[in-house]
């Protein structure tokens, strides 16, 4: 497993650039809430310890994991410098897992090919609840504030190459 030694909530904050003059979008799933508004927690926390303003982080909803990509492309018109998708899909009974977390990974893909503004892919596709749970505040810490270190990085690639 990925995440067994590794706590998603540790970063060196030395090592992260002065995001005080970024603006960020977060795109959060409905679906699963109680797992994607940890992560959305974990991703707002990690960006305002860095240094961004409260006003320059924006949070829109979306239904679904699936809708994260039709969300995450209308946040990159918004004039951010980097988006944060948020979602948690939980392996069920049938294959719509599959073809959930397929899609949904090659659409953010797509918008990171496409577009100039960095799209950060944080959407847990856990085999149960309890793994969702221990990587949205619980035992390996938060993919979310992993997400919102990634995206104050790539916002900061972008503006210097």
């Amino acid at each position: 497993m990925a995440t067994a030694n590794k706590n998603l909530s540790d970063y060196d904050k030395s090592t992260i650039p002065n995001a005080k003059g970024f603006r960020f979008g977060i795109v959060v799933s409905e679906w699963n809430d109680s797992i994607t508004e940890g992560l959305f927690q974990g991703a707002y926390n990690a960006l305002i310890e860095n240094g961004v303003l409260q006003n320059n982080i924006i949070k829109w909803d979306v239904p679904g994991s699936f809708e994260l990509i039709y969300g995450c492309k209308k946040m990159q018109e918004q004039k951010v410098d980097a988006v944060i998708a948020i979602g948690s899909v939980i392996q069920g009974e049938t294959k719509h897992f599959d073809f959930v977390c397929e899609g949904v990974t090659q659409g953010i893909k797509d918008l990171n090919i496409l577009h100039d503004t960095p799209v950060i892919f944080c959407v847990l596709t856990d085999n149960t609840l309890q793994q969702a749970i221990d990587r949205s505040g619980g035992k390996h810490g938060n993919k979310g504030t992993e997400a919102a270190i990634a995206a104050i990085k790539m916002a900061f690639l972008s503006k210097n190459s």
